[in-house]
């Protein structure tokens, strides 16, 4: 069924239905632009991706311009463990990295398994805008990214290594919940003319299995953006959020009606459902709908996530289950 792009999706007509859905869903189908700009973006790190996309877009640049300069910011910061090069190496000691962008009308694009280049979302970018692709990966994309004008910048972190070699001894590391395996970046925006776009980028969960690829590059999982209804974008442990294509799971409850916190509670909860042993996990989603409503909901305490508006630059605590 063919819709406007401001255009919330009608959910029927019988009364049971309606009665599940806000009364600005039912009144008239329509979800207003916000007044301005909302960008959100996980964790602290996000405070600095946010206030590099708010000044893009504030210069005229678009929301998916916002979005990707704003996460580069992070993957530039080579103190940081999580995300760019400066991230942990897998087992074998090679920095992998992943990331992706999706923007209002769903185009999707995503580079899995990337070394030696800065910058993985402006490549996932022009995966998107040069290819009739949606992902590429490992070799395969690195001289897709050589061929297309990025340069390869081959670095390495004495303190980094040195972690690394330490942990091959006994190679018995053990991850702290919302430290080492959960910071991801993934940000969300939507302007004041109520065009979305997000992007998520990680260096992944660090010591794994050399070819390991989580949840941050694939769309549906750690990001999923549909301009009829919202934007949705994941962290934590990878695998738990593939298995209920997590992102998708919050934009689509969005779309059936439900506030952003509580999609987002409802996707971990759905988690919690099928697994047992959560105790070195931590998950967490942040929605961002089309009118500029937000929510974020975590597995446990910690989840932080930064959000800019007209109010200004902050950063706030998500929701959590205990």
């Amino acid at each position: 069924m063919p819709l406007d792009r401001r255009r919330f999706l009608r959910l029927g007509s019988t009364g049971a239905l309606a009665a599940a859905v806000p009364s600005w869903t039912r009144a008239a189908g329509i979800l207003v632009p916000p007044a301005s700009p909302v960008v959100l973006s996980t964790w602290d790190h996000g405070l600095a991706a946010n206030r590099k996309a708010w000044q893009v877009l504030s210069d005229g640049g678009n929301v998916l311009d916002a979005v990707v300069e704003g996460v580069a910011v992070v993957e530039n910061d080579l103190g940081n463990r999580t995300v760019g090069q400066g991230g942990r190496p897998d087992r074998d000691g090679h920095v992998t990295l992943d990331a992706c962008v999706q923007d209002h009308d769903g185009r999707a694009g995503s580079v899995a398994f990337v070394e030696h280049f800065p910058n993985p979302v402006r490549i996932a970018r022009a995966v998107m805008e040069r290819t009739p692709h949606v992902m590429l990966v490992g070799e395969g994309a690195e001289r897709w990214a050589r061929e297309n004008g990025f340069a390869e910048r081959r670095i390495t972190l004495p303190g980094v290594q040195a972690e690394w070699k330490e942990w091959t001894v006994q190679k018995a590391y053990q991850p702290v919940v919302n430290i080492e395996n959960h910071d991801t970046i993934g940000q969300l925006a939507v302007d004041a003319r109520g065009r979305l776009a997000g992007s998520c980028t990680t260096s992944g969960m660090a010591y794994k299995v050399h070819g390991r690829v989580g949840d941050s590059p694939i769309i549906g999982a750690g990001l999923f953006v549909d301009g009829e209804v919202g934007a949705a974008c994941a962290t934590g442990t990878g695998e738990l959020v593939i298995r209920i294509a997590g992102s998708h799971t919050v934009v689509e409850m969005m779309r059936q009606g439900v506030e952003p916190t509580e999609a987002c509670r409802q996707a971990v909860e759905r988690i919690v459902r099928r697994h047992r042993d959560l105790d070195r996990h931590q998950v967490g989603f942040l929605a961002l709908r089309a009118d500029g409503a937000f929510g974020a909901f975590s597995l446990r305490q910690g989840f932080t996530f930064a959000v800019s508006d007209a109010a200004g630059h902050r950063l706030l605590a998500s929701e959590h289950m205990g």
